[in-house]
């Protein structure tokens, strides 16, 4: 369901502009309600601007649920230091095996424009490795589309462009060579990373209510099994990460893309280090007739 997200085109030129209006339950009325929103989150995160900072881990629900989660990843970069934003989000409603890119030229956001950069799409197609998604598929998917305005509003009065780039149902073999193909822009400085994803989303109608009973309630056995993750994803290591996925199946919507970022960083000539910032939850569970979706927001440095 996608509560606080909704995207349209323009059907005359849709091609040329990827719309975005976003939802908070209602549609924000005016963006300066929104700038406000996003300016309070940041505020209150308390993180500075961080010079080396070089990648983010990030929420995608709707800003009532993890808007504040998310801006502990948002509030660590320098606009000064980026030229460009690659953003890697996974596929919710399309079935593919690979990545894939954006047919439009420009996302349009409340809070300014934020064009795509063609020469990178160039270079990445020319791998022959990526595919399109059609304009429907585009419309419908929100995982880079919640990152938008808060790539807007850090980048306000920035020339910055973007690359958004869809991430299919891969496997880690794939994974590993879509790693390969992008770990050379890590090492670009200029170039920063955005990584779309939400972590466990527990009960019946996900499918999903694994459960601990030695770690007290329900939330709190969901906590512990997200942290697991994020202190295996904090290694670094795309193995590990493929490993704890296969033993606890916990439904990381952004499994792919952050299994294609780990190896990314596994080949990439820059060292670096991640961190989680912040951890929370939708709701608390303490039934099994409850239902939750956790998210988590990191920072990636480049060590010296």
């Amino acid at each position: 369901m996608r509560a606080l997200g909704i995207l349209t085109m323009r059907s005359a030129s849709y091609l040329k502009y990827h719309e975005l209006i976003l939802a908070r339950c209602i549609i924000f009325p005016i963006a300066e309600e929104l700038t406000q929103e996003l300016d309070q989150w940041l505020r209150s995160s308390g993180l500075p601007k961080l010079a080396n900072a070089r990648a983010v881990i990030a929420p995608h629900a709707g800003y009532r649920y993890s808007g504040h989660c998310a801006a502990y990843a948002f509030a660590n970069i320098d606009p000064q230091r980026v030229q460009r934003v690659f953003l890697l989000g996974p596929s919710h409603h399309h079935f593919t095996r690979k990545c894939c890119l954006s047919k439009v030229s420009v996302y349009k956001t409340p809070l300014g424009d934020l064009p795509i950069d063609n020469e990178v799409y160039e270079e990445l197609r020319a791998s022959g490795r990526f595919e399109d998604m059609d304009v429907s598929v585009d419309e419908a998917e929100h995982s880079m589309e919640m990152h938008l305005p808060y790539i807007a509003k850090v980048f306000q009065g920035t020339s910055v462009k973007i690359v958004p780039i869809m991430v299919g149902a891969t496997t880690p073999a794939t994974e590993a060579t879509y790693g390969r193909l992008l770990a050379k822009y890590i090492d670009d400085p200029a170039n920063f990373f955005s990584i779309s994803s939400d972590f466990c989303h527990w009960g019946s109608r996900f499918g999903y209510q694994y459960y601990e009973k030695k770690r007290g309630p329900i939330y709190k056995s969901i906590e512990a099994l997200d942290k697991c993750g994020m202190d295996i994803i904090e290694t670094g290591d795309p193995d590990a990460f493929q490993e704890y996925l296969s033993e606890f199946e916990n439904t990381i919507c952004g499994r792919h893309p952050i299994g294609v970022f780990l190896h990314m960083l596994k080949h990439c000539s820059t060292r670096t280090r991640i961190k989680f910032l912040q951890y929370e939850q939708s709701s608390q569970c303490k039934s099994m007739r409850d239902s939750s979706v956790s998210y988590a927001s990191a920072v990636v440095t480049a060590l010296t």
